[in-house]
């Protein structure tokens, strides 16, 4: 099986757990997910299963979507509703104030992740660092929020918040940083995303559906082609009379890439006869491949 799953992933699980579930469903070894969620965080995970994983470097995934339910009054070492306490304060903003103090975390901003994040230092998360005692201290990094969007009022002092933003967002550092802002101590106490590039949860399926498609046969036709989250990058038609050096996965003459500038270095989608072979480079006067699936292995996405 090669292709894409559009995963619901529920709270309370991680995102490793829902690809060991998958690899049960699916009977491939070859299963892996884009864009880690935490544990207590649900929505789009998208998961690649067979050859579809050689594909990950070219997702877009850099705008994500997300909903959130920020709790002023305690603000955590997390930054979120599992953490120990390290502040109080009862000053509750009101939507406007949040509103208005939002807006200055939004385009290219700076952001402190907690020490109790997946963020690699020395090649090792700090969260693991964190937990077994060591002095350890999260790195700055410079992220893009697009907007955020005060929903409305949430029980207990909260409010609902919908954030577009890039790649490596921490959404409970925006809480965080906005209970700062309002002066009054904040964490994040929910989290969905909504949206991953091109996958998003209003197609999303549960695992529970993964595992009855699975029991009766038909998972796969929920399956996603390997070309479907690749639109943003150039398609290329491969005349017929390559088709022997394309199944043989041989270099091809620049002038292969029928219908396209490609500059050089640049990588493209490859087609033959409208079938998706896979990812090709452009180097001189030549084209190599760099990822490679036959559409006999995989069904290619209608355009």
């Amino acid at each position: 099986m090669n292709g894409y799953f559009n995963i619901r992933k529920p709270s309370g699980m991680s995102s490793a757990a829902v690809v060991a579930v998958m690899r049960r469903a699916t009977g491939e070894k070859r299963v892996g997910h884009a864009g880690t969620l935490d544990p207590e965080a649900a929505g789009v995970l998208p998961v690649m299963t067979g050859k579809a994983a050689r594909l990950f470097d070219y997702l877009v995934d850099k705008e994500k979507e997300y909903e959130a339910v920020i709790a002023f009054g305690r603000s955590t070492d997390t930054q979120d509703a599992t953490g120990e306490t390290l502040e109080t304060g009862e000053n509750y903003p009101d939507l406007e104030t949040i509103r208005e103090k939002a807006k200055t975390l939004t385009g290219e901003i700076v952001q402190k992740p907690s020490v109790y994040s997946a963020i690699k230092v020395g090649g090792k998360p700090l969260y693991a660092r964190a937990r077994k005692g060591e002095t350890v201290e999260a790195p700055e990094r410079k992220v893009t929020v697009h907007s955020i969007e005060v929903l409305g009022e949430a029980a207990d002092h909260g409010a609902e918040l919908r954030i577009r933003c890039g790649k490596g967002t921490y959404i409970r550092t925006i809480c965080d940083d906005l209970g700062k802002l309002c002066g009054c101590p904040a964490h994040m106490r929910s989290l969905t995303r909504t949206r991953s590039g091109v996958f998003t949860l209003e197609t999303a399926m549960t695992l529970e559906e993964a595992r009855e498609l699975a029991a009766e046969g038909k998972l796969a036709e929920r399956m996603l082609a390997p070309d479907y989250p690749l639109g943003h990058m150039t398609r290329a038609e491969i005349p017929e009379r390559f088709e022997k050096a394309v199944r043989a996965g041989a270099k091809l003459p620049a002038a292969a890439a029928e219908g396209a500038e490609i500059p050089e270095g640049g990588v493209f989608r490859a087609y033959l006869k409208g079938a998706f072979w896979g990812i090709m480079e452009k180097r001189g006067e030549t084209l190599i491949w760099r990822c490679q699936i036959a559409p006999e292995e995989a069904v290619t996405q209608k355009e």
